[in-house]
C-alpha cells in the first residue's frame, strides 16, 4: 500500500497550481522519500523492538545487552555523518546515497548470521552504521534543496515522509515475519527491501541534472558548481554562531523527542493502560510523523522557519508534562503522543531547510551532515537515558520533566537565528526575509 500511496500523494502535488517544480522534480522526491524510508534512519530504529525479544530468546541476551547497538549506531553516525557530507560535496550525492543504501541492505540482511557471539553481533552494527550513513537524509535532500526553491520545505517534507511510512508499516512487517518465518529470514527479508526498492527507484529517479552525462563531465560539473554554487564554505560555517546555534538547539531537541518514543509502550503500561490501548496509542505515531513532515514542510514554506520551530517543537514540552503526572486520561495521551510525533516530523525537513536557508547550498551535505551529527547524539541517548531513568526510579516523572525544560529552551534558541541570508534571490521571494 506504501507505493500507491506515495505515487498518488505525488502525483496530486504535481497537478496542484502553482507547484511548477514539482512537474520536474517530482522523480527526485520520489526516489528520495524510498530511500530515506528505506534507510539507516528508521530500519533499525522501528524494528529493534521487534528483534530484541526473538534474539533473547535464542542467545540469551538481556535486552540491555542488545539495545547497545543503538549507542553503537549514534557513535558511528556522529564520526561518519560529516566525512559522508564532504564526500557527496565533492563526488555527488547520487553516487553516494545508491551505493550505501545497497551496502547498508547487505550489512543489514548479515545480522541473520549472528551465532550468538556479542562481540560479532556488535561488530556487524557498526558495519551497518559504517556501510549505511550514506543513506541518510544528508545525501537524498541534498539533491531535493538543489531542485526546489519555492516549494523548498513542502518538497523536503515530502521526500522525508518515507521515514513516517516505512517506520509504520515496517513494524508489523518485522512482527510477522519473526512470528510466523523466524527473526533470521525478518533480517534477510527487512533488509532486501533497499536493493528491491530504493535502488532501482533511485537508478530511475534521483538525478541532480537532467540527462545522461559521462564521468569527466559530472567532474567538471561538480567543480564548477563548488566554484559558483551560492553559500558559505564548509569551514566559514563553522565560523558562524548561527551554526553553534542550531547544533545546540538540535541536541536537546532531538532528546526529548526521541527519547519517549521507544520507550511509549512502558511509559503507557506505567499510567495503567490495557493492551489494546497501548497498540492502538502507538499507532498514533507514526501517523503524527507524516503529519508533521507535510504540514511542517507546508508552513516552513510561507512563514519564518525559526517562529514555526519554536512553535512546533516546543508544544510537545506539555505533553513530555502531562506524561510524568500521575493520571493520564486516554484522551490526553493520544493528544501527547500525536504532539510528540508531529514535533519528530518536523525535525528532518527543519534542519534541511534551515541548512538551506542560513548557509546556502554550496557546502550543504557537509554542514547537513555536521549538524546531524549533533542530531543523532541527542536522539541516540536520549532511549538510553528514559530507560535507565526508569530502571533507576521506577518512574518516567523525572526524565520527562526535564525533557519539557529542554525542548522549550531548544526551540527558543532557534529564534536568535534571525533572518534568512540572501544569496541568489531577492528578498521579496523569500519568506520570513522581509
Amino acid at each position: 500500500m506504501i507505493m500507491p500511496f506515495s505515487g498518488a500523494v505525488i502525483r496530486a502535488v504535481t497537478h496542484t497550481r502553482g507547484f511548477d517544480e514539482f512537474r520536474t522534480g517530482w522523480p527526485v522526491v520520489l526516489s528520495a522519500m524510498l530511500g530515506v524510508g528505506l534507510g539507516l534512519s528508521p530500519v533499525p530504529f522501528y524494528t529493534m523492538g521487534n528483534f530484541a525479544p526473538a534474539l533473547a530468546r535464542e542467545f540469551g541476551w538481556s535486552f540491555a545487552q542488545i539495545l547497545v547497538s543503538l549507542p553503537i549506531l549514534t557513535l558511528i553516525v556522529l564520526l561518519v555523518s560529516p566525512v559522508v557530507g564532504l564526500l557527496a560535496d565533492r563526488f555527488g550525492v547520487r553516487p553516494i546515497a545508491l551505493g550505501s543504501s545497497a551496502l547498508f541492505a547487505l550489512a543489514f540482511m548479515s545480522l541473520a548470521f549472528s551465532n550468538g557471539s556479542l562481540p560479532l553481533f556488535y561488530a556487524t552494527w557498526v558495519c551497518v552504521a559504517l556501510f549505511g550513513a550514506g543513506s541518510l537524509p544528508i545525501t537524498w535532500t541534498r539533491a531535493v534543496n538543489a531542485r526546489f526553491e519555492r516549494r523548498k520545505g513542502l518538497a523536503l517534507g515530502l521526500s522525508l515522509l518515507g521515514t513516517g511510512l516505512f517506520g509504520f508499516t515496517i513494524k508489523p512487517i518485522a512482527a510477522h515475519l519473526i512470528a510466523h518465518h523466524g527473526w533470521r529470514v525478518a533480517y534477510l527479508a527487512i533488509g532486501s527491501l533497499p536493493l528491491l526498492i530504493a535502488v532501482p527507484f533511485g537508478l530511475w529517479g534521483f538525478h541532480e541534472s537532467h540527462g545522461a552525462e559521462s564521468h569527466a563531465e559530472r567532474r567538471a560539473r561538480l567543480a564548477a558548481r563548488a566554484a559558483s554554487t551560492p553559500g558559505l564554505s564548509y569551514r566559514d560555517s563553522l565560523r558562524d554562531w548561527r551554526f553553534w546555534v542550531m547544533g545546540l538547539s538540535f541536541i536537546p531537541v532531538s532528546f526529548a523527542v526521541g527519547g519517549p518514543i521507544p520507550n511509549m509502550e512502558n511509559i503507557l503500561k506505567h499510567h495503567l493502560f490495557s493492551a489494546s490501548d497501548v497498540i492502538a496509542l502507538t499507532q498514533l505515531i507514526g501517523l503524527s510523523v507524516l503529519a508533521g513532515r507535510i504540514v511542517g514542510g507546508w508552513l516552513i514554506d510561507r512563514l519564518w522557519a525559526p517562529g514555526v520551530a519554536f512553535f512546533l517543537l516546543s508544544a510537545p514540552a506539555a505533553a513530555c508534562w502531562a506524561f510524568g503526572r500521575p493520571h493520564l486520561s486516554y484522551a490526553g495521551a493520544a493528544a501527547g503522543i500525536s504532539t510528540i510525533g508531529f514535533a519528530a516530523g518536523v525535525e528532518y525537513d527543519l534542519m534541511a531547510f534551515l541548512v538551506a536557508r542560513y548557509f546556502g547550498m554550496r557546502s550543504y551535505a557537509s554542514i547537513y551532515g555536521t549538524l546531524y551529527g549533533f542530531f543523532a547524539l541527542g536522539a541516540g541517548i536520549g532511549p538510553v537515558v528514559f530507560g535507565r531513568s526508569f530502571d533507576r526510579t521506577g518512574s518516567y516523572s523525572a526524565v520527562l520533566a526535564a525533557s519539557a525544560a529542554l525542548l522549550f529552551l531548544g526551540a527558543l534558541l532557534l529564534l536568535t537565528l534571525g533572518r534568512y541570508r540572501q544569496f541568489d534571490r531577492p528578498a521579496h521571494e523569500v519568506p520570513g526575509a522581509a
